[in-house]
């Protein structure tokens, strides 16, 4: 018995040093190498210092952007504003998802599946567990329902497209779904009855990390936050802007026409922004995850100092983003879409917003820092945060300010706001036909020079 027990140890020993690779060094956990793969639509703005605040004269006399040295970590950002058509992705995907949803419980709860047709083409996966794998069925009998509504966890049948004619409906239980997320009949006009944008709600959790790190006697799910909020932007807000001014056709067509596809998106709050940089990282990854490839970290709003950063396109001490001190260029046209002349919106050969690939863009290839839109940033208004705000990676964030930081100056802002120094900041649960949005990524590791 003794000979035997040393004979199978021998064999795995054997086995062991045979079938290793390292020759017993330390090299490390031996996976996939990670190779930065460059978000489509945007630019890689390369890690620096620069002087952050007015060097140049303070005309305003706010006296809220004192001269400061600070370093920021390489990132990338979206060459434009985010356009209503990619805003518009996002509204559809929550519209379909809670569409699929109801389909789905409702498919449920008439015990109905994909053999009896109609709505139960589109009930839950689970409702066919002969194509479950083993961890599906676990996750399944032991995780799933629990919550709320009882079917978090589920699965949902993204594989049969929704029928949106109602003259090819399958049957009257889809009708009833369909017609439960439309207007009422009194509220419409003209033959058009539209999706009620109101029902149009994102929900999602984020982890606050900042809190977590900061605090020692808690647990991780205390600091689990959870969020849910209409994501539709306010359209109203092309009137409600401007006292006694038709602004009728922008309410009416500035989101959802596809004239103004290319156009950036406003009407967006602060918390609406973070949502879609949030469905924005769950789109990438839910694709990566599908191709069996490494997740991505997430998109986010810029911080302040990484906006001006960006802007200033690797000018020093420049003026504007394009670096000079004026907003006229040689040949006489101006550089940006905001109010020049006293008031004399068409003089740059714009009224309200433009496309947003419009002008030139600054020595990091990005449009319209200046003018056209201003844009969120994640940074938190004070007017002292210079003073007190890292000189690394600053960012003065508080979850008890909701005065956000917004720059680049609009349509309807004079020069001064264009200035890539110039802070100014809304309310976070604002919307405003001047302000959009554009979103970041941090840029992790190297190139791979051999590709």
């Amino acid at each position: 018995m003794k000979k035997l027990l040393l004979l199978s140890i021998a064999f795995v020993f054997l086995l062991s040093s045979c079938g290793s690779k390292t020759k017993g060094e330390l090299v490390g956990v031996q996976g996939k190498k990670w190779y930065p793969e460059k978000p489509y639509g945007m630019e890689l703005i390369p890690r620096g210092a620069f002087i952050m605040g007015k060097s140049e004269e303070d005309v305003a006399q706010v006296l809220n952007a004192p001269t400061k040295t600070v370093t920021v970590r390489s990132f990338y950002m979206d060459d434009t504003e985010i356009t209503n058509s990619e805003y518009r992705q996002f509204v559809e995907w929550v519209r379909d998802s809670i569409v699929r949803t109801r389909l789905a419980i409702l498919a449920d709860e008439l015990g109905m599946g994909p053999e009896d047709g109609g709505i139960g083409e589109y009930a839950f996966k689970s409702a066919d567990t002969t194509r479950m794998s083993v961890y599906e069925k676990y996750m399944l009998d032991n995780y799933s329902g629990l919550g709320a509504t009882g079917y978090e966890g589920y699965k949902l049948n993204t594989d049969e497209d929704l029928v949106w004619d109602t003259s090819d409906y399958p049957d009257e239980y889809y009708a009833e779904v369909m017609d439960s997320l439309y207007i009422p009949e009194e509220e419409s006009y003209n033959g058009q009855r539209t999706i009620d944008v109101t029902k149009l709600k994102y929900k999602y959790t984020w982890m606050d990390i900042e809190a977590a790190a900061r605090t020692r006697d808690k647990r991780r799910k205390d600091f689990i936050r959870t969020e849910e909020l209409e994501i539709y932007p306010d359209t109203t807000v092309w009137i409600r802007d401007f006292e006694y001014s038709y602004n009728e056709p922008m309410h009416n067509d500035y989101f959802w026409h596809d004239a103004y596809s290319d156009y950036p998106v406003v009407g967006v709050s602060w918390t609406q922004a973070k949502a879609f940089c949030h469905w924005r990282t769950k789109f990438k990854n839910d694709d990566q995850k599908g191709r069996g490839k490494q997740f991505v970290n997430q998109f986010r709003l810029p911080t302040e100092a990484e906006w001006e950063y960006a802007a200033r396109g690797g000018i020093e001490g420049g003026t504007y983003p394009w670096g000079g001190p004026y907003v006229i260029s040689d040949t006489g046209c101006f550089m940006a879409n905001f109010k020049p002349q006293r008031g004399d919106y068409a003089a740059d050969a714009a009224l309200y917003t433009v496309e947003a690939k419009s002008y030139e863009p600054n020595d990091f290839n990005l449009y319209n820092m200046a003018g056209n839109v201003s844009e969120w940033t994640n940074s938190s208004y004070f007017t002292g945060s210079y003073e007190f705000a890292s000189t690394m990676n600053p960012n003065a964030d508080s979850k008890d300010n909701a005065r956000k930081v917004i720059r680049g100056g609009s349509w309807k802002d004079v020069a001064y706001f264009l200035q890539v120094s110039t802070r100014d900041y809304e309310y976070k649960d604002s919307a405003r036909s001047y302000i959009g949005f554009r979103t970041v990524q941090d840029y992790m590791g190297e190139e791979d020079s051999t590709q």
